[in-house]
């Protein structure tokens, strides 16, 4: 019953595989393998444009360099205010820009909204010395609430922020997670919608340790090569990775692994909503499901062994009362390898809580 994170799930057979299979012989370093040129052949087909792509074992990685790419030292990258790039990856964002700055933006649901990113930009002073420059926009999809951003709300954010002189990067970490729930294709949901660079993670939907960085617009790529190797991500085995990446694409591997995902998220969500005194302050989505529980319901689940995070209420501006006293807030995560069994098991031993 772990529901820490999708990080805790293995790798997926095709791509065990493939990593078995691209460790016989030998192959051209950095990159210029026979499997990294498929890999990247196969994203572009996959996201139907010319891409400039390039492959990454981290999503602190990708993200990080994806807004070094976009933003100058000076610069300002505009993110939701509990984004990942924002709370979660330790200032990899601002050392690898070399010290361009994160200004988050507050709203509901882990989203940002027009009016929020309207009013932020209404706060810089083009061309004042003083202040920083606002260089990029970055957009979370999975939210950091598990939320996901509409088609519709995608492409107004990217407007506001293209009319401004912002590039528009979006952190996909679960960016497969919330394509299977949208229902739509990933040009529809990236480049189509208005995004410049995506962080196309592979890692929590059944990879070892593989994400791409996609630039939709190769020209904004230029940089990126020297980036990525004085960063220390240029991988010198790069093979390892495009093994990982045709596997994962091959015949929409990566969609049903997160079909899979959504499907258990889904069953748990429902489950945790029928029992009495749980709430869900948001709609489960995709992957994630975020519940205030009862102590008495979380003290028998831990005593039955169950693994989830305590997570931060975030603030004042949310639909849902904030955890009394006698509740505690969690953020439980399914993935492809999740089993039925399991949710049964947990949800067996939180109806199974002694009553007050």
């Amino acid at each position: 019953m772990n529901f820490a994170s999708d990080n805790t799930a293995g790798v997926s057979a095709p791509i065990l595989e493939a990593i078995r299979t691209a460790n016989s012989g030998s192959a051209s370093a950095y990159g210029t393998d026979a499997p990294t040129a498929e890999a990247l052949r196969r994203l572009a087909e996959i996201f139907e444009t010319e891409i400039a792509g390039f492959l990454v074992a981290t999503g602190t990685a990708a993200n990080a360099l994806a807004l070094a790419t976009l933003s100058p030292p000076w610069g300002a990258a505009l993110c939701h205010a509990q984004a990942h790039v924002n709370e979660d990856e330790c200032g990899a964002p601002e050392f690898f820009s070399s010290g361009a700055k994160l200004v988050g933006i507050p709203g509901a649901g882990g989203k940002i909204t027009p009016q929020g990113l309207a009013a932020t930009l209404a706060g810089f002073e083009r061309g004042r010395v003083h202040q920083v420059q606002p260089a990029a926009l970055s957009l979370s999809q999975v939210t950091e609430c598990g939320t996901i951003y509409s088609l519709a709300e995608i492409a107004a954010l990217s407007r506001i922020a293209r009319e401004a002189g912002l590039a528009v990067h979006m952190d996909g970490a679960r960016f497969a997670n919330a394509l299977v729930a949208l229902g739509c294709t990933p040009a529809e949901a990236s480049w189509r919608a208005g995004v410049d660079v995506l962080s196309f993670g592979a890692t929590k939907n059944g990879a070892l340790a593989c994400e791409a960085l996609i630039f939709f617009d190769p020209a904004k790529a230029a940089s990126l090569p020297f980036l990525r190797k004085r960063s220390g991500h240029t991988l010198s085995k790069g093979r390892f990775l495009g093994a990982q990446m045709c596997a994962y694409l091959e015949g929409g591997h990566w969609q049903e692994l997160a079909k899979a995902a959504n499907a258990r998220a889904q069953s748990l969500a429902e489950g945790l909503a029928a029992i009495p005194g749980v709430r869900l302050p948001w709609p489960t989505q995709a992957n994630e499901i975020f519940a205030i529980l009862p102590r008495r319901v979380d003290a028998a689940l831990k005593a039955a062994g169950a693994l989830y995070y305590e997570w931060p209420f975030p603030p004042a501006g949310e639909p849902s009362t904030p955890p009394g006293t006698d509740e505690i807030f969690v953020r439980l995560v399914t993935s492809f390898a999740t089993e039925e069994a399991e949710i049964e098991r947990f949800l067996g031993s939180a109806l199974g809580a002694p009553h007050p």
